[in-house]
């Protein structure tokens, strides 16, 4: 695999102008009502996108780190690429290549090579890395539904952005008194959330990868930060990951806190997941050298 050039000239319009589009668009937040039902849309959407990302994209996608049914999985998939960051046949494949090359030259997003702004959002928006190998995830790509939203990678979000317009018209009809409203429905619960969760997630390729402690000695620079632990609800604990990749704990400690784990657990209880892969002891109990 050769490294991806990173000059200006192979940059991918069909990503880099959307998300263009979607950091301009925060703006309308001054334009609309703010208060709790803003700040209640907004986190809502966050959390929800946030974790099918960590959970769904990132753990079970990419990491095949617990088993679910099918239906489930269509819908980890669809909540995802409301999140706007492609659909998880596009993000898995990418993410296998990052985790086998990780912090290598050939890695597509290594702030080692690269440097910061190419590793956060750079890569993003290249060309070359605008397709998915589907020889990377032959495992899910046998799926009709899956291949539909490879596909159609923004359709699911502009879906949302038109349900959110919707349903916050229709409660201010019914609750006038609520000061909620269609437009900030969407500034706050689409755009600014979304772009939110994109630099949150954004930052485990790049702040993940030079701030931060190493537990364990990794081929990597993979690092534990505890502030994205909290806002990318668990996928801070990177060092960890990187340390043994396929479980769905990424928090190993007690107080390293991994909601999207914690999450999974619960729905495992109503038999939605199943068969979470857990760090074996000997591991828990390794330290760094």
């Amino acid at each position: 695999m050769k490294p991806i050039p990173t000059n200006a000239a192979s940059l991918n319009s069909s990503f880099s102008l959307p998300l263009l589009f979607m950091h301009l668009s925060c703006v309308g937040v001054f334009f609309v009502k703010g208060g709790w039902p803003a700040f209640t849309i907004f986190a809502l959407m966050y959390v929800l996108h946030v974790f099918a990302l960590t959970a769904g994209y990132h753990r079970y996608f990419s990491h095949k780190s617990f088993k679910t049914s099918r239906a489930f999985q269509f819908i980890l998939a669809v909540l995802g690429t409301t999140a706007a960051q492609r659909d998880p046949l596009w993000w898995a494949s990418h993410h296998r290549m990052h985790q086998q090359h990780s912090d290598k030259e050939t890695d597509v997003h290594s702030p080692r090579h690269h440097g910061f702004w190419w590793a956060h959002i750079g890569w993003v928006m290249k060309r070359e890395l605008s397709t998915t190998d589907l020889r990377r995830v032959k495992d899910f790509s046998k799926y009709p539904e899956l291949l539909w939203l490879n596909r159609h990678p923004y359709a699911p979000a502009f879906i949302l952005a038109v349900l959110l317009l919707i349903t916050g018209s229709a409660l201010n009809v019914l609750f006038p008194n609520l000061g909620v409203g269609g437009w900030q429905f969407v500034f706050y619960g689409f755009f600014l959330s979304t772009v939110a969760v994109y630099h949150v997630t954004f930052c485990i390729n790049s702040v993940a990868h030079m701030y931060g402690k190493k537990r364990y000695e990794v081929d990597d620079d993979s690092r534990n930060n505890w502030l994205l632990g909290l806002l990318a609800m668990g996928e801070g604990w990177h060092n960890n990951h990187h340390r043994y990749a396929v479980c769905a704990r990424q928090g190993f400690r007690w107080w390293e806190i991994d909601l999207s784990y914690l999450i999974l657990r619960m729905l495992a209880w109503f038999h939605i997941v199943w068969d979470i892969r857990e760090p074996p002891k000997r591991l828990l109990a390794e330290r760094r050298a």
